[in-house]
């Protein structure tokens, strides 16, 4: 994992110097290494921050070139994040002819584009954003990985395209740091931190991001700009004559080969592990896979908090004496490193839960352990939030009445408190409408909102896109989640959190071939008798204390954000976002006085949470 930084351009417009801000701006993801390269003419300059992971040398070092015996020195590339499956595809490669002078995935990237084009992502899994230039036909090429893993912004303008892996190196380009007001109002208004529908908007006038699953085309010599999809996932394709027994193993073979491949390092590996079913999931893999190792186990503490998970964490590390440390987290801590945090995460964040990620990779920092594998992604592609309920109950509305009642019976008695109601049926009839109707109700929502200025509302509410898809399922929902809105806010955190301490992050859950079999199976072996997540449950049924296997009371990794929120220096910098958005127009002057609403992570109502977090994208 490592940071990237580019200008193509016709001409000289811009120099050496302008890359070096840009990638020096990007440091903290790179700490072992830099390279600069530039064409002759300077209409391609590509500059790299290096985090060495494999091939520790320096023949792993970046920009890197492809020397292709016919074709000589064609191809240039920046790559950050990780192709698992290159030793398959090196041997693959090797098989055609292709000879290899590192132990890189990234010269395994360029040997596949040499030799598949602009297919080689169909064959890669990984998580990756990279660009390869192409000297003789003074064109970029640039892909992301599936589920957007891995961080790709530019900004583009006429005939020059600058991109990064964060926003922070187009402004230390020159760019100007302006913010785009109308996800700003979404994000204060419905808590949104990304457009569903325009996945390539920021939070910044002029900057988009590469879609996941994109791939991007960019001709220096006559302005060719595109970008298109290369991986769709199919929700409504399943497989309706698997046995349980069978999607189990099959599912449990899936995840030991994605798991594997992802221990694939030249440095150390560790874990993070919450507690919960999915982080315990991935370290006990990796502990039964690799005995023999000692797998570093990292956990977030809140002392005296009714929801620590500390207790959880150590039914996995103390069997097995797995090397476990602790980061305590006090409310004292949001406040001391809030702007450092959000200077790393550039865009708003949701909620406190990624500050608590932010402390666990610095505490692996300081442990020298660079690799940390975690269980993010399991959440979305096997329901695992309680909202997921109604979206089932709905479907099977449809199909199979009779169970629903059963599976609402299962759930109420697990505990679960979601109803099942008028407007559940009138959604399952008729999906469209719903979406509809949930839209306008966003919108009447926003168009309410106490605080806000007038104005503001009376400029931003006409460009501001609700979009609430026609969903008629449960892998409808899952669907849009992953691919489009959800998930992709996870993915941020997960990276910016990792690489501000030049940390790595790994996600199991996400290989690609995992995620496409649990689409298609049908909605039961995601949810079955009151239970999410049924089919990871199911299989780690013999592996996992049942306290963890079968808990009843987990709902999602939540710190004390509501105490964090009481704390003096946090109500400080709650004050201040307050006084800055009003400076800025956007809330009225009354919020001045108004007390403090201190939230939980998860709660409804958080509008103090979003004006801190607006605040700092101002």
């Amino acid at each position: 994992m490592c940071g990237i930084a580019g200008i193509i351009q016709s001409g000289p417009k811009h120099g050496s110097d302008t890359l070096e801000r840009m990638t020096a701006a990007l440091a903290h993801r790179g700490p072992d290494g830099k390279g600069i390269w530039q064409n002759d003419s300077c209409t391609a300059l590509l500059g790299h921050r290096r985090l060495a992971i494999l091939d520790l040398t320096a023949a792993g070092d970046q920009p890197m070139h492809f020397h292709n015996p016919q074709t000589g020195a064609r191809y240039s590339i920046v790559h950050n994040g990780e192709i698992y499956n290159y030793i398959e595809l090196r041997k693959q490669l090797q098989n055609e002819g292709y000879r290899f002078h590192t132990q890189t995935d990234t010269e395994v990237i360029l040997a596949a584009y040499d030799y598949w084009q602009d297919e080689c992502v169909d064959y890669f899994d990984g998580m990756f954003a990279f660009a390869i230039w192409d000297e003789e036909e003074q064109e970029l090429f640039a892909a992301r990985d599936r589920f957007g893993e891995k961080p790709f912004f530019f900004w583009k303008q006429n005939d020059t395209l600058l991109f990064a892996s964060e926003i922070k190196a187009l402004w230390a380009a020159g760019l100007p740091r302006t913010a785009n007001l109308k996800m700003l109002f979404n994000f204060i208004t419905i808590g949104y931190t990304g457009n569903p529908a325009d996945p390539q908007e920021t939070f910044f006038e002029q900057v988009q991001k590469l879609p996941p699953a994109s791939r991007l085309y960019f001709n220096a010599a006559d302005g060719y700009f595109s970008i298109e999809k290369y991986y769709e996932i199919d929700p409504d394709e399943q497989n309706l004559r698997m046995t349980d027994t069978e999607a189990i193993e099959k599912f449990r073979s899936l995840l030991d080969a994605s798991v594997k491949r992802r221990l694939r390092s030249d440095v150390t590996v560790g874990c993070s592990l919450s507690g919960g079913l999915d982080s315990s999931a991935i370290a006990t893999r990796i502990h039964d896979l690799q005995p023999n190792n000692p797998l570093h186990c990292f956990t977030a503490h809140f002392p005296g908090y009714e929801k620590d998970e500390l207790s959880y964490a150590r039914l996995i590390t103390t069997p097995r004496q797995l090397p476990h440390h602790i980061s305590v987290l006090s409310d004292a801590d949001l406040p001391e490193h809030w702007q450092m945090f959000m200077h790393h995460q550039e865009e708003p964040v949701g909620s406190a839960s990624a500050f608590a990620q932010y402390l666990v990779f610095k505490l692996a920092a300081e442990n020298q352990v660079k690799v940390l594998l975690d269980g993010q992604g399991a959440d979305e592609i096997l329901a695992g939030y309680h909202k997921y309920y109604k979206w089932y109950w709905q479907e099977l509305f449809i199909k199979r009445r009779l169970l629903r009642s059963k599976e609402i019976i299962y759930a109420h008695k697990l505990g679960i408190t979601e109803k099942f109601g008028f407007k559940n049926v009138m959604a399952a009839l008729f999906p469209d409408l719903a979406s509809v109707i949930l839209e306008r109700q966003y919108l009447v929502h926003a168009l309410q909102q106490p605080d806000l200025h007038r104005d503001f509302i009376r400029l931003q509410s006409k460009e501001a896109y609700y979009t609430t898809p026609e969903i008629h399922s449960l892998n409808g929902v899952l669907h849009f989640n992953t691919s489009t809105h959800g998930l992709d806010e996870l993915l941020r955190y997960a990276d910016r959190n990792a690489m501000a301490h030049g940390r790595e992050a790994r996600l199991p859950f996400l290989s690609h071939e995992l995620v496409s079999f649990v689409f298609s199976l049908p909605a039961h072996f995601k949810i079955r008798q009151g239970w999410t997540k049924w089919i990871l449950r199911q299989s780690m049924d013999q592996q996992l204390p049942t306290a963890i296997t079968w808990r009843k009371d987990k709902t999602g990794f939540e710190p004390p954000q509501l105490q964090w929120m009481l704390h003096p220096g946090m109500q400080q910098l709650i004050r201040d976002a307050r006084q800055k958005l009003v400076d800025h127009k956007i809330l009225q002057q009354s919020i001045l006085t108004r007390p403090i609403e201190a939230s939980t992570a998860y709660s409804p109502l958080t509008r103090d949470w979003r004006y801190l977090a607006a605040s700092a994208c101002l």
